[in-house]
């Protein structure tokens, strides 16, 4: 059987739904987040070293990170190649988009909005009220300088890419869309003018829309990210 630790508000929820694409049995044990720092709880040390999520159990196998996640069992588990290119040849385009996009979900897009979360953090961090315009005047230098632009110019070619097909890896949906489904939730929470990207507005309805999707929202509770994605 599989097991899947499965942390509240986090990542792990992509790991569900690819299982429910799938139609494959899973055990699920849930986390809760710490109320006041929003971080997993020391239980999931027990489990991985980096007290993380997700994780997944199957047959002595311990493994993490949600794209070696996806990848394995679309390898292992999906012989129809229902959601993943055949691995051969390599070199064929819808393969090398989907390995593109199920590490850029992860390399390049979360970093920007792992920031504009922890700025936002500091901002409304309790602090001396001395300390607060000087607090306030270096997020709002790095939010206007470096975050921000990064936000758009990531947001900007995500919605170009959706114009030459309707899925991330091509004409079909694959574990690259589930893969990419949390930055683009996580931004949809983040940034103010998600309104001037109608393509990723409307890959985030399309995905919701999917039974599989809805089923892992069912065992594992609906995906808010205001709170946080760690």
């Amino acid at each position: 059987m599989i097991t899947v630790h499965h942390l509240e508000q986090s990542r792990s929820h992509r790991v569900l739904w690819m299982l429910e694409e799938l139609g494959l049995d899973y055990e699920l044990v849930c986390y809760k987040r710490d109320p006041d720092t929003w971080l997993a709880p020391p239980a999931l040390r027990a489990v991985h070293p980096l007290g993380k999520s997700p994780v997944l159990q199957d047959e002595g196998l311990v493994l993490a990170e949600s794209a070696a996640i996806l990848d394995y069992l679309a390898d292992r588990y999906d012989g129809a190649r229902q959601l993943s290119p055949a691995p051969q040849p390599a070199q064929a385009p819808e393969r090398m988009r989907y390995r593109y996009w199920l590490h850029y979900a992860e390399g390049s897009a979360m970093p920007p909005l792992l920031m504009a979360l922890v700025f936002g953090r500091v901002r409304s961090a309790p602090m001396p009220f001395f300390a607060r315009p000087i607090a306030k005047g270096i997020v709002d230098k790095v939010m206007k300088s470096f975050v921000s632009p990064q936000l758009q110019l990531h947001l900007g070619w995500m919605e170009r890419e959706l114009g030459e097909s309707p899925w991330f890896a091509g004409e079909r949906f694959s574990a690259a869309d589930i893969q990419m489904s949390f930055p683009l939730q996580a931004a949809a929470t983040r940034v103010a003018d998600m309104i001037n990207f109608p393509r990723l507005q409307d890959f985030l309805l399309r995905i919701a829309q999917r039974p599989a999707y809805q089923r892992a929202e069912q065992r594992g509770g609906r995906l808010n990210l205001l709170g946080g994605s760690r």
